[in-house]
């Protein structure tokens, strides 16, 4: 039973499963019943849980996350599994696979998943999404502002100015999101299509930078810096005509359109992940995408969710409804820094085989791309220099399925159902292969 969160902070017991396995792990162990034993089979007297954690051996930085999963297992109603993982987990380790129905960058980490989930029992829950569905988007600041509820961006400005040390961050933040509450979708669709034309990508650091950069209806995605100028320009002309229709825009403030953009984002890519890491016998569950989830956590008010630690906080809550009241320090935290070091020491190992797979893509084929310049930002980012990595993740995943798509033609029926026939033999990739495809890249 879902009960929605109100202004009074009346916070739902089920509200969501979301943000961490953890939570789930959590939650799953207060369930009634003998939670663990699939139907059917069992003793009767019920399972333990299987709760699976990842340890990754060639890159640290999991001290702290491995500490408190051992912890939260202590439960005596859970089983902790820990799976290591060596170069052979790494992300661009292993770039063979199946051909899911389209592609995402999680193609570049399926081994990884695989190793984890192989572990898992036949029902594995996991904690996909939280950060979407929970999360404020910094395109909410332009909301609040628009229903004139100025005094909510107090706290989230003044932990950006804590972050950067500068008094001129509420200035900015404030001027950012005002800029944006008055600019109409059509507006931000020209300034898009402007930005591609003139090959304006800047990355701006820290917080600050990366909350001014979102306080925008729409920016280029990280990939969009290799791509050629051909295609380039094409992008920018059909967003430009656009605009010229009648009726352009979603009908929303900025920061909810985003929000929801992010999310129908994330749940295309676990999609792809559920076909790229499959397993025979066992489901993959996102309780925190489903249907009823994500709407009791759209019905959290935006001042609360643009709060600083506020999905910790209402997961926390969740917990305590669920007689789960003591966490070890440090839940609700936690760092990214040791997935961008495990994607770049990927990127170094396997240096080789992207060399090869960019040696003549199908991507530049199609004119989207130039292979020298994608390898040479192979490289630099194997290097450490500040590049985009999931630009670079969409980039290689792309190509790794537009491979598979053309090797797998040549095992597949094809014509009418009347005179279906097999094809002999694979298709060879030509020059312009893509090319009808190209401009809606």
């Amino acid at each position: 039973k879902i009960k929605s969160y109100s202004k009074k902070k009346k916070k739902s017991k089920r509200i969501k499963k979301e943000k961490k396995t953890e939570t789930l792990t959590l939650l799953a162990t207060g369930l009634p019943g003998m939670p663990g034993t699939v139907l059917g089979h069992g003793t009767g007297a019920g399972e333990r849980l299987l709760a699976v954690t990842f340890n990754d051996l060639a890159v640290g930085g999991r001290e702290a996350e491995l500490e408190r999963a051992g912890t939260l297992a202590a439960n005596p109603r859970l089983h902790h599994v820990v799976v290591t993982g060596g170069e052979e987990t790494l992300p661009y380790a292993e770039l063979d696979g199946p051909l899911t129905d389209e592609p995402g960058p999680c193609l570049v980490t399926a081994a990884r998943h695989r190793a984890r989930l192989a572990a898992g029992s036949a029902d594995h829950f996991t904690g996909y999404g939280a950060r979407q569905v929970l999360d404020a988007h910094p395109a909410r600041l332009a909301d609040l502002l628009m229903d004139r509820k100025r005094r909510h961006l107090v706290r989230p400005v003044a932990a950006l100015t804590k972050a950067d040390g500068s008094v001129l961050v509420p200035a900015r933040v404030y001027g950012a999101a005002r800029r944006l509450a008055r600019t109409p979708y059509r507006v931000g669709l020209e300034v898009l299509a402007e930005r591609l034309m003139q090959r304006r990508f800047e990355e701006p650091g820290g917080a600050v930078g990366a909350s001014l950069a979102a306080l925008t209806w729409a920016r280029p995605g990280p990939a969009a810096r290799w791509l050629t100028g051909e295609a380039l320009a094409e992008v920018s002309v059909r967003l430009q005509g656009a605009t010229h229709r009648s009726g352009v825009g979603p009908g929303q403030h900025p920061g909810d359109f985003r929000a929801r953009a992010a999310l129908a984002r994330h749940a295309s890519d676990l999609r792809v992940l559920e076909q790229a890491v499959e397993i025979r016998s066992q489901r993959l569950h996102a309780p925190f995408l489903d249907n009823q989830v994500v709407r009791a956590c759209r019905a959290l008010p935006e001042a609360l969710r643009v709060r600083p630690g506020a999905r910790a906080e209402i997961l926390r809550t969740v917990l305590e409804g669920a007689g789960v009241s003591e966490l070890p320090p440090g839940w609700g935290a936690p760092s990214h820094a040791s997935s961008a070091a495990a994607t770049r020491t990927g990127l170094r190992v396997a240096a080789d085989s992207l060399m090869s797979l960019f040696g003549t893509p199908l991507l530049a084929q199609a004119g989207l791309v130039e292979a020298r310049v994608v390898r040479k930002a192979l490289r630099a980012a194997a290097e450490g220099e500040p590049l985009p990595l999931d630009g670079l993740a969409d980039l290689v995943s792309l190509e790794l399925w537009l491979g598979r798509l053309l090797a797998r033609r040549g095992t597949c029926w094809t014509g009418t159902p009347a005179r279906a026939r097999a094809v002999p033999a694979g298709i060879r990739p030509r020059r312009g292969a893509l090319g009808a495809g190209a401009s809606g890249g």
